[in-house]
């Protein structure tokens, strides 16, 4: 298997930029970043400093995947409100450039938190961290999408019931085994599908700790990333998957919290970081837990299997780290089974 060329045609991006980036002066040399399995993410150093490139990756892509132009445009809207994110500087839509779309955005120095047990960190750092994590998150599903002209960043109508259909066809794509454990979650969704009760929010759609930029000197969330996957959709979306966290294992390849002592870390439990975000939204106790989370681990499971098509197709942004998940899609289908069997 032959891994995709990731880099960047500098001479043609530095004439771009100086047309289309008021202040922008060239050279600029591009790094890619080691993390990422979906868009390739570039550090920019150029004469007036450093910025971030982020593009699709090469090769035949799935339907409504690697949408950089929706990750540019929700960045550029929530630039004025609460929610932490980098300025946007320029989005290109002209294949010709460097071979895809792409944006660039501001370079946020912070430090990224790849475990969420957060090992090395005191107590009190752990607990400012999950805090300043749920305050953000209430503060995107409090923003007004009318108001930030993002009415139309998603479909009206049942979002789970719209996601479940789109993430099933993205997962059929992308299929290279039988696994019977998602089969029978799937249909297990599909049946316990809620009622749309209504409410709608923007959501970023993988909201994890390692999509965050952190101060280096405090428990302060400095930027949010990594929008891809959002939308106007429903808030529950969010609060599940993150909450993913606390019952994946902190073994191979997942990074969880399943096991971590909450009476000595400084991490809340589960409970206490979603009533947290209830207080805080005004929404109070959540509907339906069960359904969520468990639809989060499908809808993970579905993004991982989308990634391994992609190495096994030779367009991964990171093969070696996709193959080594092969084994993590039908684990997930199980946790969510876990997850419906104890509330039955």
């Amino acid at each position: 298997m032959t891994a995709p060329v990731m880099t960047i045609d500098e001479p043609s991006l530095a004439a771009y930029l100086e047309a289309h980036w008021p202040g922008f002066k060239g050279p600029v040399t591009a790094e890619k970043f080691a993390g990422g399995q979906s868009n390739p993410t570039f550090l920019l150093t150029h004469a007036g400093g450093k910025a971030v490139l982020r593009k699709k990756p090469p090769g035949q892509l799935l339907k409504s995947a690697h949408a950089i132009d929706r990750e540019y445009r929700v960045m550029k809207a929530l630039g004025p409100t609460d929610v932490p994110v980098p300025d946007m500087y320029v989005l290109c839509e002209d294949d010709q450039v460097i071979g895809t779309s792409f944006f660039v955005m501001q370079y946020v120095e912070g430090r990224v938190i790849w475990d969420p047990a957060m090992p090395d960190a005191t107590p009190a750092d752990r607990a400012g961290v999950y805090d300043a994590m749920n305050a953000a998150l209430a503060a995107l599903h409090l923003v007004d999408v009318a108001k930030v002209g993002l009415s139309d960043f998603g479909k009206p109508g049942n979002y789970f019931a719209r996601q479940l259909a789109r993430w099933t066809e993205n997962y059929r794509a992308s299929e290279t085994e039988a696994i019977p454990d998602m089969n029978r979650l799937i249909a297990w969704l599909e049946q316990a599908l809620p009622a749309d009760d209504g409410r709608v929010s923007l959501v970023h759609g993988d909201y994890r700790i390692d999509n965050m930029l952190f101060a280096h000197d405090a428990p302060r969330l400095l930027a949010i990333v990594d929008w891809e996957l959002s939308t106007v959709g429903h808030p529950f979306a969010d609060l599940a998957y993150q909450c993913m966290q606390w019952r994946l294992p902190n073994v191979g390849s997942f990074r969880g919290l399943d096991g971590v002592d909450r009476m000595t870390s400084g991490i809340p439990t589960e409970a206490d970081y979603v009533a947290l975000y209830g207080r805080r939204t005004g929404i109070g106790e959540i509907p339906d837990w069960s359904f969520h989370l468990a639809f989060a681990f499908f809808r993970l499971g579905a993004i991982l299997q989308g990634v391994l098509k992609r190495a096994l197709s030779g367009n991964a942004s990171n093969p070696e780290r996709a193959m080594k998940a092969r084994k993590n899609v039908p684990v997930l289908a199980r946790m969510a089974l876990d997850v419906i069997e104890r509330q039955a």
